[in-house]
Order: C-alpha cells, then structure tokens, then sequence
C-alpha cells in the first residue's frame, strides 16, 4: 500500500504542474462534463480528490453511514419566519430591498443579534425602528450604517 500512496502523490504532484486549459482537458475526460467553476485551484481539487478516492478508496462505510445520520437529523427551516439574510436582496422584495419577515443575524460583542424586516421597518428586542442604521445605533450605542453593521454592503477593492 505504500507504493501505491507514493503513485497518488506523483499523480498529485503531475496535476499541480498543469495550466488551466491542461487541468479543464482533464476534468472533462475524468468527469465528462464541463465544470461550474473553472478556476485553476478548484479543478486541481476536484481532480485530486478524485484520484486519491479512485485509488485509495472513498470513505468508509462507517463514515458514509454516520454521514448519512448526520443528514437524516438535520432540520432545515421550511416558515418565512426562520429565513436569514446574508447580503441585500432586490430592492424590489419589500421595505428597503428586504422580504418582510426576513430575519437578518450578526454576532455583535459576544451575542447573537436578530433584526425582523416587519411592515413598517425594523423590530430588534422588542423595538421597532424605522431603519436598519436605526436598529443598528440602538444595539452598538453609536452612529453606524445598518447596512454595513449587517454585512450587507459590497466592500470596495482596493487597487
């Protein structure tokens, strides 16, 4: 087994020489079809990862099996209620961009801050405020953007 470990990492290593257009001509052959993202890192992944598991072997029964618990026990939120937003959705949803009932989070000084998108605004403890910068002042005790303070702006790239 320790000559075939030694193979793999030859092949690895023969994969990680590769250009992008070496590395998509191989994904196509090894996957037959064309992949998602074709970034240079990610088709290296994918390829190696495939490798090791064709020669190797993939996981184990035992990790596929409690993998497959894992799954079986998850729980995903099917209410509007439950939703969280990560980043500003189409302005036309609901007030200010957002889908009423959405639930935005952020972890703030060691606590887990829930803002509600409701009818009129925003409601956070219990409160509601007419904007998300007004929320956002109630909880931090200063002026900042809501927007920002949620995350929910694009950062500029510096150049």
């Amino acid at each position: 087994m320790n000559e075939e470990r030694k193979s793999v990492a030859s092949e690895v290593a023969a994969l990680r020489q590769l250009d992008r257009a070496g590395l998509l001509e191989r994904y196509r052959a090894e996957f037959g079809k064309e992949p998602r993202i074709k970034r240079p890192e990610h088709l290296f992944r994918k390829l190696a990862w495939r490798l090791q598991e064709q020669r190797l072997g993939g996981m184990s029964g035992t990790a596929k099996a409690k993998l497959d618990e894992l799954i079986a026990g998850i729980e995903l939120p099917t209410d509007a209620s439950a939703r969280t937003a990560i980043r500003k959705l189409r302005s036309d949803r609901g007030y200010d961009g957002l889908t009423v009932g959405t639930v935005i989070e952020r972890e703030y000084k060691g606590r887990k801050v829930l803002v509600r998108v409701i009818d009129n605004g925003f409601e956070a403890d219990g409160v509601v405020f007419k904007s998300l910068s007004a929320a956002a002042c109630a909880i931090t005790g200063q002026h900042v953007s809501g927007h920002a303070f949620f995350g929910m702006t694009k950062r500029k790239v510096a150049r």
